[in-house]
């Protein structure tokens, strides 16, 4: 696992994650630490003694924790019982969806967010003072995205991805690259012109309800970032508002409805 500061408030845990157990597209968790000293963990890694060391270096208080889509949740449990005192935020279907894990089945949800909730959305004082948020309805897994206002830091899981994952996999033998990695890798990768993931986006991720999806990428667009943090493939330090429009270029579109 990679542990970095991407800014004094900001912490990635990055780590191999491959996809059906051959699509390397690396995992990743992100800490930030608000101005009141409390902890927002999103789509949280297993909890080891190294995940321990760097919650305590922040201070320890873990108040909010998310599942940013219906997928990223297989640590959610562990982390509500290290850490009674957070709440967790999960978009609606997720709690049914684990009621049929014994393990799983008895952890509180205290914010789901709802395609009719009225917006925007509340979570806390404190945690609106930080942070914008908007439900992906549209998209199949039901994504959850985020900015960081004070750093301009977009947060989410399954929405725009960034592969080759090469700081998710830089502390393995393998390259984050092997042949059917490198076989879908233009869907998944935001190198210029990224037609693929455009297309990705549009045909796949947006299937759903795509006018929905399109209403969520026209508010995401009115943010103010620089910076994203995928859940999978490498942060994009800079430029991340152009990389998000190319991609969503359609979606943003004012013809398509």
């Amino acid at each position: 696992m990679v542990i970095r500061h991407v800014t004094p408030e900001i912490v990635t845990m990055s780590l191999p994650f491959a996809r059906f157990g051959h699509l390397q597209f690396g995992g990743r968790g992100t800490l930030v630490k608000l101005a009141t000293g409390s902890l927002a963990v999103f789509s949280p890694v297993s909890l080891t003694p190294e995940v321990r060391e760097t919650v305590e270096s922040l201070g320890g208080n873990v108040k909010y924790i998310t599942a940013p889509d219906i997928e990223h949740h297989l640590n959610i449990t562990p982390w509500k019982n290290a850490y009674p005192q957070a709440v967790i935020l999960a978009p609606e279907g997720l709690y049914e969806k684990r009621q049929s894990n014994p393990e799983f089945q008895d952890t509180p949800f205290e914010h789901v967010f709802k395609k009719d909730d009225q917006l925007p959305r509340s979570i806390s004082k404190e945690f609106d003072a930080e942070f914008e948020s908007e439900y992906v309805y549209g998209h199949g897994s039901r994504e959850l995205v985020f900015l960081h206002k004070p750093t301009g830091t977009v947060i989410e899981a399954d929405l725009l991805f960034n592969l080759p994952a090469k700081e998710q996999y830089c502390k393995t033998p393998e390259a984050g690259t092997n042949f059917l990695t490198r076989l879908i890798m233009p869907l998944l990768s935001t190198k210029p012109p990224a037609t693929w993931h455009r297309r990705f986006a549009w045909y796949i991720l947006s299937k759903q309800d795509r006018a929905a999806f399109n209403k969520s990428m026209r508010r995401i667009d009115q943010w103010d970032f620089d910076r994203l943090i995928p859940c999978h493939g490498d942060t994009i330090e800079t430029g991340s508002k152009g990389i998000f429009r190319d991609v969503m270029t359609w979606h943003l579109d004012r013809k398509n409805t």
